[in-house]
């Protein structure tokens, strides 16, 4: 037989230590994708066990998206990835709105969750993670988050380093120590709406600046900081949302000189930094000047809620663990050992590089069922900026692939400055289907859509 499980190791009914081992297996390489598997009768046969064992089994494998079942030919690895079902506004039935990474088998988060939460258990037990714990992190965790970073920092330390609930609140907490009610906040153009609404809440003027396809032009961003003489800077360099433009080597320099002359502090929002690991992040050219988000929300999962901060200096770090604290207290207990239990292990690794491979997969699916149309795209990220031919309006347009059950974002949900100069486009997500089949489904409704007349649609 090509596949027999080892269920000597697990623990629990045979038939989840069965899913067990499919599911270890597919993420370690002994099984891929498409791989047919052994039948229910020759399974149940070989491991010397009931036939309904097997069924079950089986049964719980498809219902996890790790096994497709193909009338008259048999069983076989999944050929895409699995995402639980959500609730979702109607009438969408697919919504690409949402930027989150994709969920493939190879990741295996399920049982990985489980036999973290185990190992948690065995070493330390729950109640240890129960309590408050220390703002910011403890030692230990500081020192295991600066480890992991340094594959791409290497002169991070623990020292400067905050471990924050998600990077929305690293961003509200950052720009609160840096600036007062009317700062200049100088950033891209288009940009993220957290950001948006964060400088709302605290009374500070946004103030978009020209971007190409590498993202901020240097010039303009010079210009800006002697016009409006910023504290702060907010960029995001890598697989910028929504554009996905991402800076090369020469304009990281360029931005970073730029920044030190003018006194300036930059926030650089890494979300999507760990998709691509030879990309060096700006904080590496003006580490005195730079406060570094990295989040684990786009290259792991968004319901972690762990993100990690990078300071200047440790007088910055006891700022923020004390904002920290005022704010949101701590990031959650459980949570963030689940995450240093991977960090240590070299399991977030693993999890990352599959995500990284499925967007990949689907970055290349887009190019081909969008063959023809103009759009961006980083190969390693999770969307893409999708131009509008001239005859759609693009709230018209929204609406009409809405109407389809398709959710996409328009330009102006990212525009800093008016809407009106918002550029004639939408963000298409592609990690939000919950696989690719369903993202085959939603791309080609797209791809018809462009190419469907307003006139055609009213004369129906």
């Amino acid at each position: 037989m090509d596949w027999l499980p080892t269920l000597s190791e697990g623990s629990g009914p045979v038939y989840r230590r069965i899913v067990d081992a499919l599911s270890n297996d597919i993420a370690s390489g002994r099984l891929r994708r498409g791989q047919q598997l052994p039948t229910h009768r020759a399974l149940a046969q070989a491991l010397r066990i009931d036939l309904t064992t097997v069924t079950r089994a089986y049964g719980e494998a498809r219902r996890r998206g790790l096994l497709d079942a193909r009338v008259g030919q048999g069983t076989f690895v999944s050929e895409t990835t699995t995402r639980a079902t959500v609730d979702i506004p109607h009438p969408v039935k697919i919504d690409l709105s949402m930027n989150v990474p994709p969920q493939p088998i190879e990741a295996n988060l399920d049982t990985r969750i489980a036999q973290g939460v185990a190992s948690i258990q065995k070493e330390a037990g729950f109640s240890a993670f129960l309590n408050y714990q220390r703002p910011g992190g403890g030692d230990e965790d500081r020192d295991t988050a600066a480890n992991w970073l340094r594959a791409r920092v290497p002169k991070a330390q623990a020292d400067r380093l905050v471990i924050y609930p998600g990077s929305q609140a690293v961003i509200f907490n950052a720009l609160l120590s840096l600036t007062s009610p009317g700062d200049v906040v100088l950033t891209e153009g288009l940009t993220y709406p957290g950001i948006k609404a964060v400088a709302g809440k605290l009374g500070l003027r946004l103030v978009g600046v020209a971007m190409d396809e590498q993202g901020i032009l240097p010039d303009a961003l010079g210009s800006a900081c002697r016009q409006h003489k910023p504290k702060t800077v907010y960029l995001v360099p890598t697989m910028h949302n929504p554009t996905t433009a991402t800076q090369s080597p020469s304009r990281r320099k360029a931005v970073a000189e730029i920044i030190r002359k003018a006194g300036a502090i930059l926030i650089e929002d890494d979300a999507y930094g760990c998709l691509d690991p030879s990309i060096s992040p700006i904080a590496n050219l003006i580490p005195e000047r730079t406060y570094l988000a990295v989040s684990l929300s786009k290259c792991i999962a968004p319901a972690l809620r762990i993100s990690f901060l990078l300071t200047p200096d440790v007088a910055a770090e006891q700022t923020l663990r004390s904002n920290l604290q005022a704010t949101t207290q701590m990031a959650p207990p459980l949570m963030l050992a689940l995450v240093m239990h991977w960090l240590r292990s070299g399991v977030a690794d693993q999890i990352v590089t599959a995500i990284r491979n499925e967007a990949i997969g689907r970055q290349q699916l887009a190019a081909k069922l969008l063959k023809g149309q103009s759009f961006a795209a980083y190969s390693k990220g999770h969307h893409l900026w999708l131009s509008l031919p001239r005859h759609w309006n693009r709230g018209d347009f929204v609406a009409h692939v809405l109407r389809e059950g398709l959710a996409v974002v328009p330009s102006e949900a990212f525009a800093v400055d008016q809407a009106a100069a918002a550029p004639h486009a939408v963000r298409v997500s592609l990690g939000a289907a919950r696989n690719r089949t369903e993202l085959s489904t939603a791309l080609h409704l797209l791809a018809a859509a462009l190419k469907t007349s307003t006139a055609a649609m009213q004369i129906v």
